[in-house]
């Protein structure tokens, strides 16, 4: 779960993490990525080396929502998971009830000051 985002950064658990992260089913992985409209493919290579793992991944855009490129939004349904993007924070909150409801679910989450 995401206790909280802001700051640059995001806490969860007895952490705390200064930049985007990637919430996957195997952990909380930095992200390189700090501004959505330079995000490419090789920014989800982490997100599609466990894609079977995950059915749906929810795209933190910043501040603001933005749309994902349709080219990379079909490359990561070709990883057969449905791919949302929206504002950071509402990524954060439906993420956290997502994985309270034992969904499937994985996060990239780029960081809002």
């Amino acid at each position: 779960m995401i206790d909280s985002y802001g700051n640059g950064g995001f806490r969860f658990g007895d952490m705390s993490h200064k930049g985007s992260i990637l919430a996957l089913p195997s952990g909380i992985h930095a992200w390189p990525v700090t501004d959505f409209s330079a995000v490419t493919r090789t920014d989800f290579a982490l997100v599609m080396a466990e894609a079977e793992q995950i059915d749906t991944l929810l795209i933190g855009t910043g501040a603001d929502m933005a749309l994902l490129p349709e080219a990379l939004r079909w490359r990561l349904k070709e990883g057969r998971m449905a791919v949302d993007s929206m504002s950071t924070g509402a990524a954060a909150r439906i993420f956290n009830i997502m994985v309270s409801e034992n969904r499937r679910v994985a996060a990239a989450l780029i960081a809002v000051a």
